[in-house]
């Protein structure tokens, strides 16, 4: 008996046990759990131990007790007319992208939705999906349940920058679509216009689809040489190209889900085909929240991406001093650092002895890996520990005080 699709999702996602054939957390739930066993501090997984601005929380609670809010019943499964016509504002103001809001712009629960609901109308059974690794989980996941077959080119150490030809060598006629994460998640890496105009050139010539997951398009840090720039603003990519955005990462508020899906007409109707019978909608008071911030963010865009870049260079200089190779993020919430200065140990089993230890939670990017690319312990990426700075100044102190006091006393 073939496996059934949640099982090869499940193995795509690395989170199926084969000996017990049972369906474990995720990586975030797994070293949150083992966090929190060991009072450790989560560093893990990527969220803000801060709320985000008051004034948009405000909005939202308004929003829900009040009659002169949104209705608190079912919104348009597209979303309300006012937060498409915000985001195809958001896209014009920033990027110069003119988006027609009735048949260009979708809402969705969250950018995870979006990606789901892109992938599975997108990339057609028994095809190759290609996309850069390590890459977030769910695109393992949802490919499998589309019935295709994750394949990657690997990001590599400095620099993580994607190398474009090995891309285009890994096409075959099997391949349907192409995943691009920029700013990169967990790298760090703000793709350049460069490397975006060829990734749209590859698609075109060979006919294939482009999904851009673009969630940390407001934490560009400071000292980047790259700014961010949608896809969708590459010419040619609105033929070819479906972009994803979400409120979640950049206000601070990774609990609401409001995301949106942005392209040409005919390719997100075809995502509503799908996303229509996955959530169909949610979120009314958020969406008018997210509406409000996305007109004017009152400036914190750019006070969240100062703290976030003292953030990460108070744990890159941290994780330097005890004794790993850190490198030096241009944007997300993440600092990646090579291991094997401090251990023989792959970054995986190192996560483990860290939180049970030295009391500091961390995710092995080999999590963020496809199995074959696990199997290599050789590999650099089974080497690399992500850590999450979106955290306070005092948290990440916590942090860089356990971690240099129990590499001291090894």
């Amino acid at each position: 008996m073939s496996q059934p699709p949640w099982m090869r999702a499940a193995a795509g996602a690395n989170v199926y046990d084969q000996e017990s054939g049972r369906v474990l957390p995720t990586i975030y739930e797994r070293t949150t759990a083992l966090g929190q066993q060991h009072g450790a501090v989560n560093l893990g997984q990527g969220f803000p131990d801060q709320e985000g601005p008051a004034w948009l929380r405000q909005l939202a609670a308004e929003a829900v007790g009040t009659d002169a809010g949104p209705s608190n019943q079912y919104p348009p499964g597209m979303g309300f007319p006012w937060f498409r016509e915000a985001v195809a504002d958001h896209q014009r103001r920033w990027y110069g992208v003119a988006l027609d809001p009735q048949t260009q712009v979708m809402h969705t629960t969250g950018a995870t939705e979006a990606i789901t609901a892109s992938i599975l109308a997108l990339a057609e059974p028994g095809s190759e999906i290609l996309t850069f690794e390590p890459f977030y989980d769910s695109y393992g996941a949802v490919a499998a349940l589309a019935g295709a077959e994750l394949r990657t080119v690997p990001l590599r150490a400095p620099g993580f920058r994607p190398d474009t030809a090995a891309l285009e060598a890994a096409v075959t006629a099997r391949t349907s679509m192409i995943l691009v994460n920029t700013p990169h998640n967990p790298t760090g890496t703000v793709f350049t216009e460069a490397e975006l105009e060829t990734i749209v050139d590859i698609a075109r010539r060979h006919d294939l689809v482009v999904m851009a997951d673009e969630v940390y398009e407001h934490l560009v840090l400071p000292g980047a040489d790259s700014s961010h720039r949608t896809i969708l603003s590459i010419p040619g990519a609105e033929e070819v190209a479906v972009a994803v955005g979400s409120v979640g990462k950049s206000f601070a508020v990774t609990g609401w889900k409001v995301g949106w899906l942005t392209g040409s007409a005919d390719l997100v109707n075809r995502v509503r085909g799908v996303k229509q019978f996955l959530s169909f909608c949610s979120g009314p008071a958020y969406q008018f929240a997210a509406a409000e911030g996305l007109r004017d963010d009152h400036g914190f865009f750019a006070q969240n991406r100062d703290a976030l870049g003292a953030g990460r260079d108070q744990l890159t200089e941290g994780l330097a001093g005890a004794g790993f190779a850190p490198f030096a993020a241009e944007a997300g919430y993440f600092v990646l650092a090579d291991v094997r200065p401090v251990t023989d140990l792959t970054a995986a089993e190192f996560a483990v002895q860290l939180a049970q230890e030295a009391g500091v939670a961390a995710i092995p990017v080999s999590s963020l890996t496809l199995p074959a690319t696990q199997q290599d312990r050789g590999d650099e990426l089974n080497h690399l520990l992500r850590f999450a700075f979106c955290k306070r100044p005092e948290t990440l102190a916590e942090a860089l005080n356990r971690l240099a006091s129990w590499s001291s006393s090894r």
